[in-house]
């Protein structure tokens, strides 16, 4: 049994086969998933895929990139949204400086609101974080030692140091099919440092499909093989992965049953 903690099933690569998409992910064992919220103004559609399927949750927040869109943003905007219980974490939310979206002054305040709704709901606040490392720690940090909310690293492929920062704040960390990637030896080196009860598997579909599937558009059935990657990294069959992974999953998103 999987549980897919990260993917965007309201995504345009999904319009035309999501049914299908979701027989598959079934088919493979992947008994759980988490739809997550990129923009506000997606909400509305991905509860509708959240509500036509009774193993699935999602969360509500707005990704860094559209940081410089929600200026506006109120931790109200989202508690509302949040109140649904089928919404089991705050985000996707962080600060990501790759692509430069949204300015850093823009994204800092975003993520602020958002550890604010999480710290109200206790509601896990699912971090993206991407050559912003120190910038994430220390928000991350403030508003713990304010008052502590639980965290969740997505895809966590950032270094040793923001990873030991949250460490120390009880975070969990999802793994992603790049922890496949025959380049990805850094992150294999900077997960293996994270204990086995914080790790949790995620697809974040469509994108970074897992060896052997890349290239194509991913999907949660390729959960399969990310969990294969794990269990290389820890040297376990994929069946103790499936249920380590699952366990701490169920431990982190308290509304998913």
């Amino acid at each position: 049994m999987l549980f897919d903690t990260h993917v965007n099933l309201h995504a345009e690569a999904f319009a035309d086969d999501l049914t299908d998409v979701i027989r598959r992910a079934r088919e493979a064992g992947v008994e759980r998933m988490i739809s997550i919220c990129d923009k506000l103004d997606s909400f509305s559609r991905i509860r509708e895929i959240v509500e036509a399927d009774e193993r699935m949750w999602c969360s509500v927040g707005v990704h860094p990139h559209y940081a410089k869109d929600y200026g506006s943003l109120t931790v109200d905007a989202i508690l509302e949204r949040a109140a649904w219980e089928r919404v089991c974490g705050i985000g996707e939310t962080g600060l990501d400086q790759h692509y430069g979206y949204s300015d850093l002054a823009a994204q800092i305040e975003c993520f602020e609101t958002h550890v604010a709704a999480a710290q109200q709901t206790g509601l896990p606040l699912i971090v993206h974080t991407r050559e912003a490392d120190t910038e994430t720690g220390d928000v991350l940090e403030r508003g713990y030692g304010a008052a502590p909310f639980p965290i969740l690293m997505h895809c966590y492929t950032s270094g040793e140091t923001l990873a030991r920062r949250a460490i120390d704040l009880d975070a969990y960390f999802s793994v992603s099919g790049i922890l496949s990637f025959k380049t990805a030896e850094s992150v294999r080196e900077v997960i293996s440092i994270v204990p086995r009860d914080r790790i949790l598997l995620e697809t974040d579909c469509p994108y970074l499909a897992p060896v052997p599937m890349r290239g194509r558009r991913n999907e949660p059935a390729y959960l399969v093989h990310v969990c294969t990657a794990l269990a290389q990294l820890w040297d376990v069959d994929e069946a103790e992965v499936a249920r380590i992974t699952t366990e701490n999953a169920l431990r982190l998103f308290k509304r998913v049953s």
